[in-house]
């Protein structure tokens, strides 16, 4: 079988199984059952679907800024895919997707944009999201370096972006990870532009995957609107952690197709020329011409998925507004929650003063 990844690189690897076509290297397209093409399918349409609701809300006021995900469903879903329950999950900002996989509801995700649960309750081996970038890096190695210690069967893995790799937290946790020999996987989203700035101007270096090699463990670039090519790297890095505690970072070459968030305009600095160029590689129209093909999957199918899917968002957004109702009627002392296991003195003083202050303060309006 053809090698996909290098175990000690002195190059670079390139993946790719579906081009933008929907046609498949036979012999390299793996062998995944076919509910598992239909959980891979699903979850990519889920997230379309759950930002173009999201994307409304926010528009109408109802939530606050975040960042949709729209063309970089193949790089999330297809590698997070790959863990185990008991494996961990450490985000950026932009991995709704891998989010909701992980066990987090479209109402989690609406009442954190809207405002509440400050303390960003996650599954038991996920991380909240981390908007300063690249900080996650190191989160991610440290809990790596703690499972190796302790000696349980758990893979670490990091989402983050290409502009992450200006940071000094991402050279710091890649060195780490290499000393070390972590079990941990870097998945760089690539999509081309960290804000306004364009990938050239992060790097000369030709791949970001290359960086791997001078932290002394495996790196390999990946077409990150194929889903095939992501599920094959992302599933032999998470192999290599799991069994040799070995790191590998995988870039995924995709492209942010939306914003980078909505506060953000990004015809300022890019083209609609060059977006054109790249929805021609939307991961979601190409897995879908790969799934009629295989005949996994028909029109017919595809339309109902979506139809269900926003079914589901409806009545999360309706549950998601009573919740917030409910909220809107109790003291908003809620922002002390989740922050200690255990309360210490301190916080509980302080939570009793704005309390009393609240009180107060309501009295003399009243």
């Amino acid at each position: 079988m053809p090698r996909r990844i290098i175990e000690r690189p002195r190059g670079i690897e390139y993946l790719s199984i579906l081009d933008e076509k929907g046609r498949v290297d036979k012999k390299l397209e793996p062998d995944i059952p076919e509910e598992t093409l239909k959980a891979i399918h699903r979850l990519m349409v889920f997230a379309r679907l759950f930002d173009e609701r999201t994307l409304q809300l926010q528009r109408q006021g109802r939530i606050g800024t975040f960042a949709p995900i729209k063309g970089q469903e193949a790089a999330q879903v297809a590698s997070v895919l790959r863990l185990r329950e008991q494996d961990w999950f450490v985000p950026s900002f932009r991995e709704t997707a891998a989010q909701i996989h992980r066990g987090l509801t479209p109402q989690d995700v609406w009442l954190f944009y809207a405002g509440y649960r400050e303390g960003v309750r996650v599954p038991e081996h996920d991380l909240p999201l981390c908007v300063p970038v690249g900080s996650q890096c190191q989160h991610a190695v440290g809990i790596a370096y703690a499972s190796k210690l302790k000696k349980r069967d758990e893979v670490t893995m990091v989402f983050h972006g290409d502009g992450a790799t200006s940071e000094g937290d991402f050279h710091e946790a890649m060195n780490f990870a290499g000393v070390f020999h972590l079990p941990v996987v870097f998945v760089c989203q690539n999509n081309q532009w960290a804000i306004s700035l364009p990938r050239e101007r992060q790097t000369a270096s030709k791949t970001i995957a290359q960086k791997a090699i001078a932290y002394g463990f495996g790196g390999i670039q990946v077409d990150g609107n194929d889903p095939l090519a992501v599920w094959v790297a992302a599933g032999e890095a998470v192999e290599r952690a799991r069994s040799e505690s070995e790191p590998t970072l995988i870039e995924c070459v995709t492209y942010r197709l939306a914003v980078h968030t909505t506060a953000d305009d990004p015809k300022r600095y890019r083209s609609d020329e060059e977006v054109k160029e790249w929805e021609k590689k939307d991961p979601i129209p190409r897995f879908e011409k790969y799934l009629k093909a295989k005949g996994v999957m028909s029109d017919k199918d595809f339309a109902a998925v979506r139809e269900e899917i926003r079914e589901e968002l409806k009545t999360a957004w309706k549950e998601t507004e009573q919740v917030i109702r409910e909220l809107e009627a109790t003291r908003p002392d809620v922002i002390f929650d989740a922050i200690h296991a255990e309360t210490p003195p301190e916080l509980a003083e302080q939570r009793a003063y704005f309390l009393r202050r609240l009180e107060r303060e309501g009295g003399r309006h009243a």
